[in-house]
């Protein structure tokens, strides 16, 4: 009798407190939990959900419920980002890549070689670990949480030192999707020089595709291929890493759905059969997964882990990625239509 009275109360909307007993609690607690987090992500699946404000409610999921599916969290959303990269391949056109792919090589070495001499200089100043420095600027420089992730062993980095690296990657990726829209905007950037700019002062590839995503269809292919190109950068960086710190445990990390993604783009520029019957639905279907994505990435953000960044390696994240961003938008407004 007591149970049904619980039941009741369940699904009559009442408070979990009326339940008294706190093994029940926790189970229908956990249980909501799950459901809402499952039909948020199938929400963003949808056509009418938007880059930023998937990222934004997932975030707000993590403060108010927690992640409810922590297992998943660390390596599902960077394999739904690979696939999504991939299925966007089969709608761009090989010529056009081409023609963004080389606006974008002396911006990305100038950015690069901006970003290290400012990393390692405020990491001086502010006595960071060097190791620390590296990863922060190696994250900032290439493609965020995949740089770290190819050149921490090469370097003998830490878990700790990972961990932060991470957390303040994350943390500017997740402002730079909000911020980055708004100020192409107001410097009226066109697509060509919005989607350079994302994909030179945006750390990972997801927030660099769901802000040009939300700037057009020519941002999204300039960002895309100017980013993915820029991502090749890590294995000479990962050698170069290994010999700088003359560490034995040197990995090779070969993004590998780079590769799926120039062929997806080859058989949507060259197979008439493919982009007709496959090019519009795979790209769609993409930036559904995209943004979904999104939210899954920003479900992984805890106060737990703002509070283990810190604010010296904050400040050391910081500073570089203004200097870039500010830098290449100069750049980009002055020098490219």
């Amino acid at each position: 009798m007591v149970q049904k009275k619980r039941r009741r109360f369940l699904f009559a909307g009442e408070s979990f407190r009326r339940i008294k007993d706190p093994f029940l609690f926790v189970t229908v607690r956990f249980s909501f939990s799950k459901t809402l987090f499952i039909l948020l992500f199938a929400a963003c699946l949808t056509p009418w959900a938007s880059a930023p404000a998937a990222l934004v409610a997932g975030v707000i999921f993590s403060f108010i419920l927690g992640h409810p599916f922590p297992a998943l969290s660390a390596k599902l959303p960077s394999r739904l980002l690979q696939i999504s990269v991939v299925g966007l391949g089969f709608g761009m056109q090989f010529q056009s890549a081409i023609a963004a792919g080389k606006d974008g090589i002396w911006l990305t070495l100038a950015t690069f070689a901006a970003v290290f001499a400012t990393a390692f200089l405020f990491g001086k100043f502010l006595k960071m670990p060097v190791r620390q420095t590296h990863l922060i600027a190696s994250g900032t420089a290439i493609c965020g949480g995949s740089a770290i992730a190819a050149v921490a062993p090469a370097v003998n980095a830490s878990k700790e030192e990972i961990s932060v690296s991470l957390g303040i990657v994350f943390l500017l990726n997740s402002l730079a999707l909000l911020v980055f829209p708004p100020v192409g905007h107001l410097f009226e950037m066109t697509q060509h020089q919005f989607g350079l700019w994302c994909a030179i002062a945006i750390h990972d590839t997801s927030s660099v595709v769901g802000a040009a995503n939300t700037f057009g269809a020519e941002a999204l292919q300039t960002a895309t291929t100017v980013k993915l190109a820029r991502a090749l950068w890590i294995i000479p960086l990962s050698f170069a890493s290994a010999l700088l710190f003359k560490s034995k445990n040197q990995k090779m990390y070969v993004p590998w759905f780079i590769v799926f993604f120039v062929l997806a783009m080859l058989a949507g520029s060259f197979v008439p059969a493919v982009a007709q019957n496959l090019g519009k639905p795979a790209a769609s279907a993409s930036k559904s997964l995209l943004v979904a994505t999104l939210f899954l990435i920003g479900a992984s953000l805890s106060p737990e882990r703002i509070k283990a960044v810190g604010w010296k390696p904050f400040v050391l994240g910081v500073v570089p990625w203004i200097a870039v961003s500010a830098l290449s938008l100069t750049a980009i407004v002055l020098l490219f239509e």
